[in-house]
């Protein structure tokens, strides 16, 4: 593995995931755009579902990562944003993400935002991965 997670004692072990993360210093970085769960033709995939829409958004950082030569277990930091006021949204959708991550749990945002941009749309995740070539 290329990254280093970073855990603290002296921070609340109630998150989920590790506070910071390192990448060698002989790494190259990638930084992907908010995957969005789209599917091929450009249709928006299970509208009103922020699970299915997580998955879908998953999937396609997948295959964004596999182009650029990456894989999850390389992601850095992710960002999850959930088109919610309710909490409960955020956490359908983080439940989603930190499944997939598993023991790879990497730094972490997740917010509630009051839009994104396709119709339909609930999910986004960016992420960073960084490998060495």
């Amino acid at each position: 593995m290329n990254i280093t997670l970073i855990r603290s004692s002296a921070l609340s072990d109630v998150a989920q995931y590790a506070y910071a993360a390192t990448a060698p210093a002989n790494s190259r970085l990638i930084v992907l755009a908010g995957s969005c769960p789209l599917e091929a033709d450009g249709s928006t995939h299970a509208p009103g579902d922020y699970a299915a829409q997580a998955a879908k958004c998953l999937e396609n950082m997948t295959t964004a990562l596999a182009d650029a030569g990456a894989r999850v277990e390389d992601v850095l930091s992710t960002r999850v944003s959930v088109a919610t006021t309710d909490q409960r949204d955020l956490v359908t959708a983080w439940n989603v993400v930190r499944e997939r991550f598993g023991k790879h749990d990497v730094p972490s945002t997740l917010v509630g935002v009051t839009v994104l941009g396709y119709d339909d749309q609930l999910v986004e995740i960016e992420a960073i991965a960084a490998v060495i070539d």
